[in-house]
């Protein structure tokens, strides 16, 4: 059946799964998902492409298995990245307001913006997003659209997020050798944001912590802007490893038990279940008590909540969240994560699934596709702007400076 509507793929470059999502927009102007593709990552390190051949590999399944639930051909998509070399900064930049009468135009809107991201970025970084916050015209703050408004002097604070150049080259690279375009490189917490929190919840304040294989995710929405961003070196990996370790059993078998027994609570598990734990080197399997796994699991669930916390506090944004916490990614499934947040925390937390689409929403309604789902949704939201076409390996830094030129069309 030939698809009318406007197709945007959605790629997660995960450390433990690439996914691929296909949407498509209605006439309602809905998204509706019409394909899903899941492979296991392998060539990915804490979010980071260390080998380029299993990563091309691993996404040319994964984009395959979407196409035929899809039944059409992906030509580009847009992409996430994460990784511990993420790095989220506020700037403010100020100008005096050109033209007759002084009326704000789009040209004094650009030039506020190049001046707040006039700062001394190490070259090798590269900057990701520019996520304006508030305009502020003649010290009138709150302003959200400045244009059309008369005013002498225009100021503008903004988030800014950078990456290392050559985590994003090589993202772009693997993405580009298994046939598609880049469309657009998406923060991955940002990407999740779009598809779990509500406008009320980024309105009175709300941070977002996604949790995947090897790095945990942080975003904080205030006044219904983007306050910070942040990436830690932990996720679900660390706790499949405990669980190999603790129970002396093969990491592929840690990851089923965990997926299938795993509770980050250990007063949630009575005392007389039990699981079967295989053993290795040809042993026997083993009965342990299910209270013991999660014994193992809640110290690094608490682990990677309380430097959530430590570094919500470091930048003061742990008292502006009325709304608490929304817990996602793979690692957020597991029962009793978001009891144990609460513990940590001291705010409400909840899960966070995939909002606002249409399609296949009871495959895709789990915390591990927030991100691809979220791709989607900023892909339909942004448009294509055919950032990162397919070009000779040469050519590639060159189109990544040339990103820098479009930050005005992205969000105006």
């Amino acid at each position: 059946m030939a698809k009318t509507g406007r197709i945007i793929a959605g790629l997660d470059i995960g450390t433990t799964k690439i996914c691929a999502i296909v949407g498509e927009v209605n006439e309602d102007d809905q998204v509706d998902i019409i394909g899903i593709g899941n492979t296991p990552s392998q060539g990915l390190r804490k979010g980071v492409v260390v080998n380029i051949e299993s990563t091309v590999k691993s996404i040319e399944r994964a984009v395959r298995e979407a196409e035929l639930m899809a039944g059409v051909e992906l030509h580009s998509a847009f992409v996430g990245i994460a990784g511990g070399h993420i790095r989220g900064i506020n700037s403010r930049g100020v100008i005096a307001v050109s033209g007759k009468n002084k009326e704000i135009t789009p040209q004094d809107v650009r030039r506020v913006i190049d001046a707040a991201k006039a700062i001394s970025i190490p070259v090798d970084r590269e900057v990701i997003h520019i996520l304006p916050q508030e305009f502020i015209i003649d010290d009138q703050d709150g302003i959200k659209e400045p244009l059309g408004m008369t005013g002498v002097r225009l100021e503008v604070e903004v988030h800014i997020v950078t990456a290392a150049v050559t985590s994003a080259q090589n993202i772009i690279k693997s993405v580009n050798r298994a046939g598609l375009n880049v469309e657009d490189i998406v923060l991955e917490q940002l990407a999740s944001s779009k598809a779990t929190l509500t406008p009320d919840e980024k309105e009175i304040g709300v941070a977002l912590v996604d949790i995947g294989g090897g790095t945990t995710d942080i975003i904080v929405f205030v006044d219904g802007k983007v306050c910070h961003t942040a990436v830690l070196a932990l996720g679900g990996n660390h706790v499949t490893n405990d669980i190999a370790v603790g129970l002396r059993t093969p990491t592929g078998e840690a990851e089923r038990i965990k997926r299938r027994y795993g509770c980050a609570l250990s007063s949630m598990v009575s005392e007389d279940e039990t699981i079967e734990v295989p053993s290795v080197g040809g042993r026997k399997p083993r009965v342990l008590s299910r209270q013991i796994l999660s014994e193992i699991i809640e110290p690094r669930m608490e682990e990677i909540f309380s430097l959530v916390h430590r570094e919500l506090k470091r930048t003061g944004y742990d008292h502006l969240m009325a709304a608490g916490i929304v817990v996602t990614g793979g690692t957020a499934i597991m029962e009793g994560v978001p009891d144990l947040a609460e513990q940590v925390f001291d705010l409400p937390v909840r899960r966070g699934m995939p909002m606002n689409i249409g399609g296949l929403v009871d495959v895709v309604n789990s915390p591990i596709y927030a991100t691809g789902v979220g791709l989607v949704l900023y892909g339909v939201e942004h448009g294509s702007q055919g950032k990162f076409n397919k070009a000779d390996d040469d050519n590639l830094f060159q189109r990544v400076v040339a990103r820098m030129k479009q930050w005005f069309g992205e969000f105006f």
